[in-house]
């Protein structure tokens, strides 16, 4: 399998690279992102059910990582789905209450969905590296909206041959994801808080990664740069995997194999949706993809009307993963819609200028948002109906499936659950009860340990009282110098 630049060549045929290949360049040369010229087919899809995660791992791998060998393969899935990463030997097990089951991504290091992928992508840039022979010190530049930017730096601190850089909106991240991140040791580890959103971070992680004259100085001087967040398709192809395995789940659990289900992703960077859609096109038996959106509802909106436009107000809630006005992934359905044809170009193009543009949304999708007060309510429903707790994110997936499943009451569902509430603490606690208002965000995971009859989540033990080692904050237009003086 080969992969081209979602902006391609205007004439001729475009440049075809390896998984390995991508996965190193992380973007393409031409601003675009890397997708499969065409994606496989789920062949013998039932031979893996009843399997363990690390089998519907290698087997998914396989299909999309065709120059990576089945033993540096097997390298790969066993160095990342294992004890020492995560809490739980299921990796991702999936928490069925009446009307609807919850997938749990949480249970690696940082007790995000990020994990799931960021716990591999180490050891698939490190067989990357050896195989395009690539003597060059990776240099790890990601923007981060809060989860991506802890588990990137879980997965890579030191880990030879990389340095990783992490900017995170100052105002736009918790108070345990923040102190996971300023606090993280590793010699190849950098952070910084940027005062911006999200997008501003992301937008000018983009613009350096693609500065030419910058590229040739860091090659100059033995550097490279590479990318952790999803638009590196190592960090994509290995989430296709828990769609497979969360239905695998369903069949052992009394689901007919081949019932068709819907999955409701909670939405940001449409990563994660996004995987999903590619799972469905392999033939998994998806009906609906459901995309819930927070009070930054612009994925909502053009599953509702089929017109994009990111220029809007730009809102902070307390679910900060899915404040995100341009979705960089969104950029890969905009290419599967059109493909090299029918105005390709001068969607991405406005879609990279912040301009709107109708396009016709797939009917693999639909589209749902929360305000504040739902996501808030539907943490205190779920708490009071099944005695089960679940984070911001989780919360504004629960509000579209309720609103799906009242005209669809008959239908499977499954809430991809993408965080654990551990760490939004506040947030969880506040909605259940005013009375935890009074408490700080580190006081209410005992609080919240002691409700759930649990413990705290390893990972956040000994937080509060550790040594903060990142305490730089920069302005957006400083953050290549800041990228500078780390090489």
């Amino acid at each position: 399998m080969y992969y081209i630049s979602t902006r391609g060549t205007a004439s001729g045929a475009p440049e075809r690279l390896t998984a390995s290949q991508t996965i190193v360049k992380g973007i393409a040369d031409d601003g675009g992102l890397y997708v499969p010229e065409e994606i496989p087919k789920a062949e013998h899809f039932n031979e893996l059910l009843g399997k363990n995660y690390n089998a519907h791992a290698l087997w998914q791998l396989h299909h999309f990582l065709t120059d990576f060998t089945p033993a540096e393969l097997a390298f790969c899935t066993d160095s990342a789905y294992n004890s020492a990463n995560f809490d739980t030997p299921e990796i991702a097990p999936l928490f069925q209450v009446p009307d609807v089951a919850f997938l749990e991504l949480f249970h690696g290091k940082t007790l995000a969905f990020k994990d799931m992928a960021l716990s591999i992508l180490p050891h698939l840039m490190s067989v990357s590296l050896k195989k395009t022979q690539n003597p060059k010190t990776q240099i790890i530049l990601t923007a981060t909206s809060g989860d991506t930017g802890v588990s990137a730096l879980e997965g890579f601190k030191n880990i030879p041959g990389t340095k990783i850089i992490v900017f995170y909106p100052e105002n736009g991240v918790s108070v345990i994801q923040k102190q996971h991140m300023v606090t993280m040791d590793g010699e190849n580890v950098h952070v910084f808080g940027v005062k911006g959103n999200f997008d501003d971070a992301q937008s000018m992680v983009k613009k350096i990664l693609l500065d030419s004259a910058l590229k040739e100085k860091l090659s100059e001087n033995g550097f490279e740069f590479s990318s952790a967040n999803s638009i590196n398709t190592g960090r994509l192809i290995p989430q296709i995997v828990y769609y497979f395995y969360a239905y695998s789940l369903l069949v052992k659990n009394g689901t007919a194999s081949g019932t068709p289900v819907n999955f409701i992703v909670p939405t940001g960077n449409f990563g994660n949706i996004l995987a999903g859609y590619y799972a469905k096109k392999m033939g998994l038996p998806i009906n609906k993809l459901i995309c819930a959106s927070n009070e930054n509802k612009v994925l909502f909106d053009y599953f509702d009307t089929g017109v994009f436009d990111s220029d809007r107000p730009f809102y902070l809630t307390s679910s900060p993963s899915m404040d995100i006005l341009i979705p960089s992934n969104f950029e890969r359905l905009v290419f599967d819609i059109l493909k090299p044809k029918d105005g390709l170009a001068d969607k991405l193009e406005k879609l990279s200028n912040k301009q709107r543009f109708s396009l016709s949304p797939p009917n693999d999708f639909v589209g749902f948002c929360a305000t504040e007060a739902e996501a808030r309510a539907a943490i205190k429903t779920v708490h009071s109906k099944y005695g089960y707790l679940i984070d911001p994110h989780t919360a504004v997936a629960y509000v579209a499936y309720e609103k799906y499943s009242a005209a669809c009451p008959h239908e499977k569902h499954v809430i991809v659950s993408t965080a654990s509430p551990y760490k939004f603490a506040k947030t969880v606690m506040t909605s259940i009860s005013e009375k935890y208002g009074a408490f700080d965000d580190f006081a209410l995971l005992e609080q919240m340990a002691e409700l759930t009859s649990g413990n705290i989540p390893a990972a956040f033990v000994e937080l509060k009282n550790k040594k903060i080692l990142h305490n730089t904050t920069v302005e957006i237009s400083q953050m290549q110098d800041a990228v500078m003086n780390v090489v």
